[in-house]
C-alpha cells in the first residue's frame, strides 16, 4: 500500500498545486505560450475529461457519482490484490496513477465551487455553462461561487501539434484556423490516460494469470 500511497499523492499534490495556480492567475480562456507545440490554456470542465460534458447539472452529478463509485471500486481491488499477493509494480503502479486522477478531478467538481469566489456556472433558464470574468479568489469554504458538488474540473495543459491560420487567397479554405489535436486537459486526466496505457501495454506482466475481480 505505500507505493500506492507515494504515487497517488505524488499526482495529487501536482494536479491541485497546478489547477489552484492556473485558476489564480489566469483569467478563463486566457493562454499562454510556453514553447511551440506547448501553452498554458484555461478552461474550466463541466464533465469528463478533455472537456467532454453532457446533461448540465443532472450529467454533472452523474460523473460525479461514477468517480466516487469507480474510487470505491479501485480501493476494493487494491486491497484484494494485496492479500492476494498480487503486489507487481506493472499493476499497482499504473492503477495508482488512475485513482489519484479520478481523486483529482472529484475535488475539483464536488469543492472548488465552495472554495474559488468564481467559476463557470450553470444557469437552469438557459441550459448553458455560464463563463466568468477575471481571475479567481481563494474564499473561506461556503462562501465560494456555487454550492456542493457545483464546482467545475480545471484545465490548462494544450499541445496544439498544429495551429496554423489558413492565408486568405486560399481557395475553399482560405482563413480558417486549422488545429490538430485542440483538446485541453490537466495532470489528472494525464494520470488516468498514462495509466491506462501502461495497464494495456503491460497487461501480460500485470495480469500473468488473467484478470479476476
Amino acid at each position: 500500500m505505500k507505493k500506492i500511497a507515494i504515487v497517488t499523492l505524488f499526482i495529487l499534490l501536482i494536479d491541485q498545486l497546478s489547477k489552484f495556480y492556473i485558476k489564480t492567475h489566469f483569467q478563463l480562456g486566457e493562454s499562454v505560450d510556453v514553447f511551440p507545440g506547448f501553452k498554458l490554456t484555461f478552461v474550466e470542465n463541466p464533465g469528463m475529461a478533455y472537456g467532454f460534458h453532457f446533461g448540465g447539472l443532472i450529467g454533472k452529478y452523474f460523473l460525479v457519482l461514477v468517480r466516487v463509485f469507480l474510487i470505491g471500486g479501485m480501493v476494493y481491488l487494491f486491497s484484494k490484490w494485496i492479500k492476494q499477493g498480487l503486489t507487481s509494480n506493472y499493476l499497482l503502479l499504473p492503477m495508482a496513477m488512475i485513482f489519484a486522477g479520478a481523486i483529482g478531478n472529484l475535488l475539483d467538481g464536488m469543492f472548488y465551487g465552495l472554495i474559488f469566489d468564481s467559476g463557470t456556472v450553470f444557469e437552469e433558464s438557459i441550459g448553458r455553462w455560464i463563463d466568468y470574468g477575471g481571475v479567481s479568489k481563494i474564499v473561506p469554504l461556503g462562501h465560494g461561487y456555487s454550492s456542493f458538488m457545483k464546482g467545475c474540473v480545471v484545465d490548462m495543459l494544450h499541445f496544439p501539434l498544429v495551429d496554423w491560420h489558413v492565408p486568405q487567397n486560399w481557395p475553399v479554405i482560405g482563413g480558417k484556423h486549422i488545429e490538430f489535436f485542440k483538446y485541453i486537459f490537466n495532470i489528472a486526466d494525464s494520470a488516468i490516460t498514462v495509466g491506462a496505457a501502461l495497464l494495456i501495454i503491460f497487461r501480460k506482466k500485470a495480469f500473468p494469470n488473467g484478470f479476476d475481480l
